[in-house]
């Protein structure tokens, strides 16, 4: 039976008394195994790293080798190679196209593909929830779903951290939604290895991807199609009459929280267009460095509740309790 699981810490805490976790994610690896010797001869007999399951440190040579082999593969041999070498394996997904495309190939190459994880921001379409529940009727496949720490409903999120975070900080509003969730879903499942729907096509820092990267906190990242152009992923969408969200078919181009994400307009350009439209922005923080993440969104919290004393203060009400040393979520 698929299950469909929300992950929050329902705990009533205030601004200034919420834990932080001292120590950020570290995760265990074991080295490589040595060139084994054929029987009889004196010459080894070369192992790369394509070839083994990766459970340790991975040098930068090694990783350039595997990316060299993957890049002249299919998603779906991409895929077949990361559910047979990539350690705790799960797919993360926005239910993007890509992404359904991935949940497509996954079920029809095994029984038991990897689970998915869905970051529900509270903010998403009604339109995407819908397909959440789609998707998980049409495959049977597990999902868990992580929202912002202590936070059920848009009512309790914005009792925390007020209204219109994202206008307020954009920093600390992408941590809350989308890294801390990832981080500690990564954490209490256990998860060293995730798929993407990344594509190189998409444009921004996302055009010199690579099919597998490693990022700070040493979680390997598979993007099988990384090479594939949106037409390769709209033509398998179609022929394979996978769900998709019904946005798409009325002028959205890509699907976001609904705050920051605009019908596409005559002349918008990239795939991604109506996403962040008027700021510099192409990337939500969950594929960023989630140590500097972490840390600009610790800044910013300082910055804030500094702000908020000194006003207290000017209008003869000062906050005597000590200032809080870490972000409004646990890390």
């Amino acid at each position: 039976m698929a299950t469909y699981k929300a992950h929050t810490c329902m705990e009533k805490k205030t601004r200034q008394t919420i834990p932080i976790r001292k120590t950020p994610l570290h995760l265990n690896f074991i080295h490589y195994p040595h060139p084994k010797k054929k029987k009889g001869s004196a010459m080894p007999v070369e192992i790369t790293p394509v070839d083994v399951v990766l459970q340790g440190p991975v040098s930068e040579e090694e990783l350039a080798a595997i990316n060299e082999q993957l890049s002249s593969l299919s998603p779906y041999e991409v895929l077949q190679w990361g559910i047979k070498h990539l350690p705790a394996l799960y797919q993360t997904t926005a239910f993007g196209l890509t992404g359904l495309v991935g949940i497509d190939m996954l079920s029809k190459m095994t029984s038991t593909p990897p689970p998915l994880i869905f970051l529900d921001t509270l903010y998403h379409f009604q339109e995407t929830l819908d397909l959440v529940e789609q998707v998980r009727k049409r495959y049977g496949i597990d999902i868990a779903v992580y929202k912002p720490d202590a936070c059920e409903t848009v009512e309790q999120f914005e009792a925390r951290y007020g209204e219109k975070l994202w206008e307020m900080s954009e920093e600390v509003y992408d941590y809350v939604v989308k890294v801390e969730p990832a981080q500690r879903a990564y954490q209490e499942l256990g998860v060293r290895s995730i798929i993407t729907g990344r594509r190189a096509s998409q444009g921004g820092a996302r055009s010199t991807l690579q099919p597998l990267e490693i990022d700070a906190t040493g979680l390997f990242k598979l993007n099988p199609f990384a090479s594939w152009s949106f037409g390769q992923i709209k033509a398998y969408i179609d022929e394979h009459n996978v769900p998709r969200n019904a946005l798409l078919d009325q002028g959205y181009r890509s699907v976001g929280d609904w705050h920051s994400t605009q019908k596409s307009g005559d002349g918008d350009a990239g795939e991604r267009a109506g996403r962040w439209k008027g700021r510099n922005k192409t990337e939500c923080g969950l594929h960023k460095d989630y140590f500097k993440m972490k840390l600009a969104a610790k800044k910013k919290q300082r910055e804030e509740e500094l702000q908020f004393r000194d006003e207290a203060r000017a209008m003869g009400s000062p906050i005597d309790t000590p200032i809080s040393d870490g972000v409004y979520v646990s890390a």
